[in-house]
């Protein structure tokens, strides 16, 4: 009979505690859970789970949540997957200089030959242990200008819910909040088998969020920036974003020439002026498909595209789904 799959969770003080223990119930429920229902016999036990910390192995986690660890990292455990659970950071924060124990803990474990998976803003310290260097990598799409910021050699991939970090696979990455339920459920069908992952699944109602991250991101950020000729001109396509001759009024108006304008524009928002404008119109497209039954032509023409043909491979492109996939899926009436 093999040993079980041995697993260290990872948590700090500000590790979200409903992910922390999420992951330790789903899998050790593997191989039982599901079995215990339908009644027919359970397997040995699949996963053996301990929550490793820091040096108090009893502490409060984020919002509160009590962590009884069964292991430090002083005590070197070994293990076949570490797993770096969602954290509370702010778009704003990092670790640069924070957990040095920690990094080399995690590097330690990846140069033992251990699978190394992260949740969500698991993947910020992740990347500051350079593991992610020159590597794809996915988190929660709210941390892409904190990666783009401090760790600019990591290419962040905002749109999937499972990142690739390697050929092998020893290094995963799973993105937004609720992407902990696609991440155990490649572990469980990686390190035991589909048919596990598909029951556990099924008992839990975990989906696999096959459609990835993009539908559920917001396009439009506020990036902070000094320039006031671009300021100004944010204020003004935030309030004519939908007119049809938008780029030329407003090259008209800055007083600027067409190539400085862009440029400056670039530079301060992270984003060309057209693709400013798309993300609004978009942005505002989700608005109506969210609350109307308005037709997807008369979306089109409403927020400045008089071409549907075109908005709705912009859509598909910017959001993953077609206005009409989106609708079904997060229009308010299929959510009461």
């Amino acid at each position: 009979m093999p040993d079980p799959v041995s697993v260290l969770i990872l948590a700090v003080p500000e590790t979200a505690g409903s992910v922390l223990y999420g992951m330790v119930d789903v899998l050790c429920a593997t191989g039982n859970i599901w079995q215990t229902l339908v009644r027919t016999e359970e397997l040995p036990a699949q996963f053996s789970v301990r929550i490793v910390t820091t040096r108090d192995k009893s502490f409060c986690c984020g919002n509160g949540i009590p962590v009884n660890a069964h292991a430090t990292i002083e005590e070197n455990p070994a293990a076949d997957i570490l797993i770096l659970p969602e954290m509370w950071l702010g778009p704003e924060q990092h670790l640069k200089g924070c957990y040095g124990e920690v990094m080399n803990f995690i590097r330690q474990k990846h140069a033992e030959g251990s699978y190394i998976y992260s949740a969500c803003s698991g993947a910020v310290m992740l990347a500051e242990t350079g593991l992610l260097d020159g590597s794809a990598a996915t988190s929660h799409w709210g941390y892409q200008d904190l990666f783009a910021r401090e760790y600019p050699q990591v290419r962040f991939e905002p749109a999937p819910s499972i990142c690739f970090a390697d050929e092998a696979g020893m290094v995963v990455t799973a993105g937004g909040t609720s992407s902990w339920h696609d991440l155990m459920l490649h572990i469980i069908s990686r390190h035991i088998s589909p048919g596990e992952a598909m029951r556990i699944a099924k008992v839990y109602l975990l989906k696999l969020h096959t459609e990835g991250q993009l539908p559920y991101a917001t396009l439009t950020r506020n990036i902070v920036h000094t320039d006031g000729a671009v300021l100004e001109l944010e204020e003004s396509i935030k309030v004519k974003f939908r007119e049809h001759d938008l780029i030329r009024q407003l090259i008209r108006d800055s007083g600027l020439p067409e190539r400085t304008l862009k440029r400056r524009f670039k530079k301060a928002t992270g984003q060309t002026l057209i693709e400013y404008i798309q993300n609004l119109r978009v942005e505002e497209a989700k608005h109506h498909l969210e609350t109307t039954r308005t037709a997807i032509n008369d979306i089109s023409f409403e927020i400045g595209y008089e071409d549907p043909a075109f908005f709705r491979r912009l859509f598909k492109r910017l959001t993953g789904m077609t206005p009409s996939e989106y609708r079904k899926v997060f229009h308010h009436s299929s959510m009461q």
